[in-house]
């Protein structure tokens, strides 16, 4: 059995009940994949996007329905090093991997304010057009259980308003593009647990200021969520879960108030 057969077989067996069960159950629910969808699987060159393309490579084949995938890197300027180890990394695993150039660091490099916000925006931008022109109507990226949570404790402690990172959402920007994000019941451990078991070592975060030691505010502030949650688990280790689960229980009866598409309504509308 070859290397990447092994992998593939660790996460239907070995990481089953962690892994791909809760794979299919969130492709399932949140029905993130429907017949002759063509979906562009977004590979950064970490963990957590080079398992959501072996996932979607395993329901593809054994899936109840048929579909397009293709499987793409978006190159922003990554050294030769990170560059090197994610197509190695592709090789090892077996993706068809289409690799592609930007310039975003370039650009970036020059900014002071907000530079991972700019990047971010940029690389979404990037990412959209090159599905548009695979012909693809649904881009697949990596974003887990624990990316959720911090997204909406970030969203509360900082933002002063109660939402989360969506299973799926559609493009307001690229109509008929729709975001999906497979590995939403995911918890990033169980990754790290299938890299461990299988040898793996990915790309951790390759920018520019990551590798000039500098901290960008809101990774820091990610960084404190995943502290607090960490912290929390000890008194009440299904934390994390409760919050997920309280984003699907909202009781409309006990908010002050809600929005919906930018307009704001008062529980005192409905009060009398």
């Amino acid at each position: 059995m070859e290397k990447y057969q092994e992998i593939e077989r660790s996460i239907i067996k070995k990481f089953r009940k962690d892994i791909w069960a809760k794979f299919v159950k969130a492709v399932s629910e949140y029905e993130l994949i429907k017949e002759n969808d063509k979906i562009m699987v977004c590979i950064s060159g970490g963990k957590d996007s080079f398992l959501l393309a072996k996932c979607i490579e395993e329901i593809k084949k054994h899936g109840k329905y048929p579909f397009e995938a293709h499987y793409v890197c978006m190159n922003p300027g990554y050294n030769d090093k990170n560059k090197k180890l994610i197509l190695e990394n592709a090789k090892k695993l077996n993706i068809d991997l289409e690799m592609f150039e930007s310039d975003i660091f370039e650009i970036v490099d020059n900014v002071e304010k907000s530079p991972c916000y700019l990047c971010a925006r940029m690389r979404r931008g990037c990412l959209y057009n090159k599905a548009k022109e695979l012909g693809c109507n649904k881009i697949a990226l990596g974003h887990h259980f624990d990316d959720v949570i911090e997204t909406t404790l970030l969203s509360m402690f900082y933002g002063s308003e109660i939402k989360t990172m969506m299973p799926k959402l559609h493009s307001e920007n690229f109509e008929g593009l729709e975001l999906i994000r497979p590995m939403h019941m995911i918890k990033e451990e169980d990754i790290i647990a299938w890299c461990k078991y299988n040898d793996l070592t990915f790309i951790n975060c390759a920018c520019r200021f990551t590798e000039k030691a500098s901290i960008d505010e809101s990774s820091s502030k990610r960084k404190e969520m995943k502290n607090l949650v960490k912290e929390m688990r000890k008194t009440n280790p299904n934390v994390d879960y409760n919050i997920y689960k309280a984003l699907d229980n909202v009781n409309l009866n006990c908010v002050i108030g809600t929005k919906k598409d930018g307009d704001y309504e008062s529980f005192l509308k409905h009060y009398e």
